[in-house]
């Protein structure tokens, strides 16, 4: 499949290029919110809506991708001027996510439709279960460089793979097994976003999976919303913006188990 070939459903819902810019620039917004307060990349919200709006699976990957290039980068950015990033062990979980993205391109054309949302199914059903486990008066562990390396390999390649950049998998990982603070794992996981979409992106446009002007439209218009996502994400207490993740997880959830088997 070529790039050319890569049909947006607005071309015959909306007709007009007007109507198509006014339905994606609010949505872009919006991700960007869920991207600065959440720490995600904000596919894995988008992905279901533009499922909702047309887009076959694959086409939506692509465009999700693509705006987590913007949204990451520019937000990472906003939270390491805020000291709320800290590098290190974030770094190292990185390199391994782009890696591990490397391999997308290759698992999109090798997956069906149906297996792509099976797997993302389970990808925050495993998300909601670790958000669970209880952190309270634990210390943050330390970890070998190679345990995190391979765990943003494996995260990177299969999370690029279902259009979301990896950190709905690294946050939990951070705050539920490395007892990392909230605020913390989340800026790390946004961080981590960076290296994930970055490489993915480049994958996924040699596989002709990129709708390059829907994603540009939703990516620009993210930056509105991570700016306000994460001056909002300073304002909560840790326990309340725990429970806002797993509110947000837990309707995603509900919704692609809809999506899957209808």
């Amino acid at each position: 499949m070529t790039v050319s070939k890569l049909k947006s459903p607005f071309r015959y819902n909306c007709g007009k290029k007007g109507s198509k810019i006014i339905v994606l620039i609010p949505l872009g917004i919006f991700i960007g919110t869920v991207s600065g307060f959440f720490g995600v990349g904000g596919g894995f919200v988008l992905v279901p809506f533009l499922l909702l709006l047309g887009f076959d699976m694959k086409t939506a990957v692509g465009i999700s991708v693509m705006q987590m290039v913007f949204s990451s980068i520019f937000g990472s950015y906003l939270n390491y001027k805020k000291k709320t990033l800290q590098m290190g062990s974030a770094m190292m979980v990185g390199f391994g996510g782009a890696t591990g993205a490397l391999l997308s391109g290759s698992i999109v054309s090798m997956l069906s439709v149906f297996t792509l949302k099976l797997l993302f199914l389970g990808l925050v059903g495993l998300a909601i279960a670790q958000m669970l486990r209880p952190t309270q008066n634990k210390q943050e562990r330390e970890v070998h460089w190679a345990w995190l390396y391979l765990t943003g390999l494996f995260t990177g390649a299969l999370a690029i793979s279902l259009g979301v950049g990896g950190s709905v998998l690294i946050v939990p990982i951070l705050v539920g097994f490395m007892h990392y603070p909230v605020k913390k794992a989340v800026s790390a996981g946004l961080f981590f976003v960076v290296f994930s979409s970055i490489s993915g992106f480049v994958s996924l446009i040699l596989h002709g999976h990129i709708d390059h002007q829907s994603g540009l439209i939703i990516g620009l218009s993210s930056l509105v919303g991570v700016t306000f996502g994460i001056w909002l994400k300073d304002r909560v207490s840790d326990k309340h913006h725990k429970r806002y993740i797993l509110l947000l997880y837990t309707i995603i959830f509900l919704y692609m188990i809809k999506v899957t088997f209808e």
